[in-house]
């Protein structure tokens, strides 16, 4: 007898259907997987098969043949252990319901027959809404990751025992609910903005950052707070949207980051790698394809202290994913694409000592050295360069009243971002913030008057910068309009974005 079971594998960010079809034949006690599985997946027959006989089932006598369809995609992971337990189980007679249809069932077996959690469930939840079955049978630390997928049923399981008994019928599980409401009301960051004594400047640099989604460096000496600043910028930019949080939540379940405490993803991601990382982990890679460091700041922050300390290399392989907001890695076998739309803050020290230019014990030729590890096309793709000079002790010591607090920048920023969003409207391509502008978008939204056009062609030349220069200029300016509720360009947010630029031929040339 062949029996069929649905399942899914992430490939990616996104699934794709598996058929798990079970074969019970005559011949000597063997089990066999065909279907293109990795050793993961060749493991499971044992795991199966001790799984099925301390659970209270019978194990086939012959020879069982499984197959992972389609045969050209490899298939990785425990997570088929379950669907095949089940499969086993309808062939051999054991098990006879047309419930196995209407579900993608996945879950890891442990050896007394519990159900483990598994990875890319959110992705795979997604897939069964649009593929039209009634829903997905997860195991029970999963359960509220696919329930946030509205439309379908999540049924938690928490033993195979249990699973077939539902399945017959002869004992009920409810699908799990979650309230999405809720999910997206609770703000509460553990640093705030007004924890930051002084530096005025640099909080309007990462408030433009943020309404407009522009890339930031800071550079100024060991204990300005570029860090502290950095870690606070999250706690100003908009909260996710439900789109946004399952973008970013598909992610993470890819890359086994979720847990019972972290099931969703409410807040807005902030990555902040070590400089010895590699740049299979900034970027991703591997030899089974998966997510890396940018990826996982997904409609969030990364955030790279000390730009200089981290390899060339790993730097440069950056600047795609840069300029096109996702990741295509080639194998062989293929190609995976993840998405990388992120706002990138860098921090790093002016001279390797860590003093100004002026102050530096450091040569010539060490200072050049340090600052060429960063390049100038990776320097075009960041649109805020912001000098954080080091903090007086007269603002450390003085008891004045409190900064201006996150909710408040946050306000503006969500102000700013709701007349982008308004503009961007109007068009078909789909942008959710300046940043993301391309060329078209730039004539039609960043029009320029006479003596301003006048002004930034002669900046351009005395400061010598690139077309893609120019491009950021333009982008920054139209954010500080948005951040001053006007319709039009005016030549004072114009010089504010120009002052945005210098600091890099300054320091770098």
């Amino acid at each position: 007898m062949v029996a069929k079971v649905l399942s899914a594998a992430t490939c990616g960010v996104d699934a794709v259907p598996v058929e798990i079809e079970v074969n019970e034949g005559r011949g000597l006690l063997a089990v066999v997987i065909v279907g293109l599985p990795d050793t993961g997946v060749k493991e499971s027959r044992d795991r199966v098969k001790t799984a099925l006989e301390n659970s209270g089932f019978k194990f086939p006598l012959g020879r069982t043949t499984i197959n992972l369809a389609p045969a050209d995609l490899k298939k990785e992971g425990p997570s088929f252990d379950l669907p095949m337990a089940l499969g086993i189980l309808t062939a051999s007679g054991q098990l006879e319901t047309q419930r196995l249809q209407d579900y993608y069932i996945v879950g890891e077996l442990a050896l007394n027959g519990a159900i483990r959690s598994v990875r890319g469930v959110l992705s795979i939840a997604l897939e069964a809404r649009r593929r039209g079955l009634k829903g997905v049978i997860v195991p029970e630390e999963n359960a509220v990751e696919a329930a946030v997928v509205e439309g379908i049923e999540a049924i938690p399981v928490k033993n195979l025992r249990q699973t077939v008994e539902w399945l017959l019928g002869k004992t009920e599980l409810l699908p799990q609910q979650v309230d999405l409401s809720n999910f997206f009301h609770n703000h509460h960051h553990d640093v705030d903005f007004s924890e930051v004594k002084g530096q005025q400047h640099v909080k309007r640099a990462l408030e433009i950052a943020a309404a407009g989604g522009h890339n930031c460096l800071m550079v100024g000496p060991p204990g300005s707070g570029k860090s502290m600043l950095a870690k606070r910028l999250p706690t100003i930019l908009p909260p996710l949207t439900l789109d946004e949080a399952l973008e970013t939540t598909k992610i993470h379940s890819i890359a086994g980051l979720l847990n019972d405490q972290n099931s969703f993803v409410r807040k807005r991601p902030f990555r902040a790698p070590h400089h010895t990382i590699s740049d299979v982990g900034l970027v991703g890679g591997g030899a089974d394809p998966s997510p890396g460091e940018i990826s996982l700041a997904h409609h969030g922050v990364l955030f790279l202290d000390e730009l200089p300390e981290f390899k060339r290399f790993v730097l440069e392989v950056m600047r795609q994913p840069l300029e096109e907001g996702k990741i295509t890695i080639s194998r062989a076998a293929g190609s995976m694409t993840f998405p990388a739309q992120i706002m990138l803050v860098a921090a790093m020290n002016p001279t390797p000592d860590g003093k100004s230019i002026q102050d530096s014990k450091s040569t010539p030729n060490e200072i050049r050295r340090y600052l060429s590890k960063i390049s100038g096309p990776l320097l075009d793709r960041i649109d805020l360069h912001v000098e954080v000079s080091a903090v007086k002790i007269s603002d450390l010591s003085q008891r004045s009243e409190p900064a201006e607090s996150s909710a408040a920048v946050r306000q503006r920023v969500q102000q700013a971002r709701q007349k982008q969003h308004e503009r961007f409207s109007k068009i078909k391509k789909k942008l959710t913030c300046n940043a993301q502008m391309g060329a078209r978008e730039l004539r039609q939204f960043c029009l320029l008057d006479s003596h301003s056009e006048e002004l930034l062609k002669n900046a351009m030349m005395d400061m010598n910068l690139s077309a893609r220069a120019y491009d950021r200029i333009l982008k920054v300016a139209r954010t500080i309009a948005d951040l001053a509720d006007a319709e039009s360009i005016h030549q004072d947010h114009l010089f504010e974005a120009l002052q945005y630029r210098s600091l890099d031929r300054e320091l770098f040339s």
